[in-house]
């Protein structure tokens, strides 16, 4: 694994994660009921003490029952309240101990409160849905709520049959007994805890494209009345899959799927290996796609290569946004540089007052931090010119494949690709809250390689170039 550690908190939520000691594998045993919205639950956790002997340390935990804690087999002092569960082993741990953390929990799941809302696990009229970003985890598991705390997961989650459940992973097992089926679900690649999708559903499960040798599994998980709008909606996604394999790098997990929840979402989420959208992001007229792209690219930007802390966002949404107007130029739409001026004129008559780099946690799911974002990628790109861009880029994923990383790694990086100094020019766009300069190409600018993927609505979601 390569990549930036960080051994602070979290300086925008200083009560979510414990820097003391990291986990390597959540094991999670769950039985969910959707009528009663009743979830009952057992994680045991594989960790490691960090530098100093351990005497306590805390995992964060929503307010859930808990009945049963045990640290190596043997039960500790502890204490849950406001979200945090503080625990006091028998003994303390030897500073780079191994570990294993062992929570009983029950109760009624909801979402946790924060700024943007609720987060986390959300119960929906028919069934659930996980969306964590930023700290919405532990409305559902025990975790050391901190993105650069990246972990391997087995999910297995009892519910009625009628239900389809799908997670982030690999599906192991699914075994059905009397009215209720358990499925067991395996992430093997670092995982944040934020990224640890999980919806519960009555939806049908189909392809998308196929996927032939050496390439990505791509599933859906619709409700049956979605599936004709689905299906011109998310029909290029494979050629989306294609174009940001060529240009980031192999993609970085075992399979990609997509949920659609029966309900209205604000906004699409990502988590690894998935992406949740809402009802409301399927219209039959592609109306949501640069946001199918989006998603996409967060599995490169944001989940395996994933930010040492909320400082950094810019790096996750940036990148994702930047992919939008990769996809919408080599797939016929308008160029990036196209794109690049319209959200220059956004951003233009919006307020200056926001530092990409570090925008605080007031600022940081603002659209001008996604706009600017995209427009500071464009920047580099504009200044190193596209042979060395995309060489960067996708050394950048590659190099840092399920790794922790900072905006002060990225410039470091993109300066070993500069034929001239970029120092004055990154510092303007992620330091300074005013606008720089509408970036401009020297010479001509186009994707590598650039075939047609023709912008019609015809095929189905089994075709790549619909």
């Amino acid at each position: 694994m390569s990549g930036e550690r960080t051994t602070a908190s979290d300086p925008y939520f200083p009560d979510h994660g414990d820097s003391r000691y990291r986990v390597h594998r959540y094991e999670l045993a769950l039985e969910y009921r959707p009528g009663p919205n009743r979830l009952a639950g057992t994680a045991r956790l594989s960790a490691i003490a960090g530098r100093a002997p351990l005497t306590e340390f805390h995992l964060n935990l929503a307010e859930f029952k808990v009945g049963r804690i045990l640290v190596d087999g043997r039960a500790p002092h502890y204490a849950h309240r406001g979200g945090k569960l503080r625990v006091r082993p028998a003994k303390p741990l030897p500073a780079g101990a191994a570990f294993t953390v062992e929570v009983h929990y029950a109760g009624n799941p909801k979402p946790v409160r924060s700024p943007w809302g609720g987060l986390g696990w959300e119960e929906l009229t028919d069934g659930a849905l996980v969306a964590s970003q930023p700290v919405g985890a532990p409305s559902w598991y025990p975790c050391n709520d901190r993105p650069a705390d990246k972990a391997s997961y087995q999910i297995s989650v009892n519910t009625p049959s009628a239900y389809t459940v799908v997670a982030g992973g690999r599906l192991l097992t699914r075994t059905t007994r009397a009215s209720t089926t358990t499925w067991v679900y395996e992430q093997s690649a670092p995982t944040s805890s934020y990224l640890v999708g999980l919806s519960i559903g009555m939806h049908q499960t189909v392809l998308l494209g196929d996927p032939g040798l050496g390439g990505v599994p791509q599933s859906a998980h619709v409700p049956a009345h979605l599936l004709p709008r689905f299906s011109r909606d998310f029909a290029r996604q494979p050629a989306m899959m294609q174009l940001f394999e060529e240009l980031f790098g192999p993609y970085p997990f075992g399979e990609y799927a997509v949920v659609v929840a029966d309900e209205e979402l604000d906004v699409p989420v990502e988590a690894q290996g998935l992406s949740l959208f809402g009802a409301n992001h399927v219209d039959g007229a592609r109306g949501s796609e640069r946001l199918v792209a989006h998603e996409l690219a967060h599995q490169w930007f944001g989940n395996s290569v994933t930010i040492a802390d909320w400082r950094h966002i810019w790096l996750n949404e940036g990148l994702a946004k930047y992919a939008e107007w990769l996809w919408s130029e080599r797939s016929g739409g308008r160029t990036a540089q196209e794109s690049a001026a319209a959200a220059y004129r956004m951003l233009a008559g919006q307020p200056q007052d926001l530092k990409l780099a570090d925008p605080g946690r007031k600022l940081m799911f603002d659209d001008r931090l996604y706009e600017r974002g995209g427009l500071t990628v464009h920047a580099v790109r504009c200044a190193l010119g596209d042979g060395a861009f995309f060489r960067m880029l996708r050394d950048w994923a590659t190099v840092h494949r399920h790794g922790v990383v900072t905006t002060a790694g990225f410039t470091a990086h993109v300066t070993r690709y500069a034929d001239e100094p970029v120092d004055e020019l990154l510092t303007a766009w992620l330091y300074q809250p005013s606008l720089p300069p509408l970036p401009s190409p020297h010479g001509s600018a186009s994707i590598p390689q650039r075939p047609a993927y023709p912008p019609t609505n015809g095929g189905s979601a089994g075709k790549a170039s619909a």
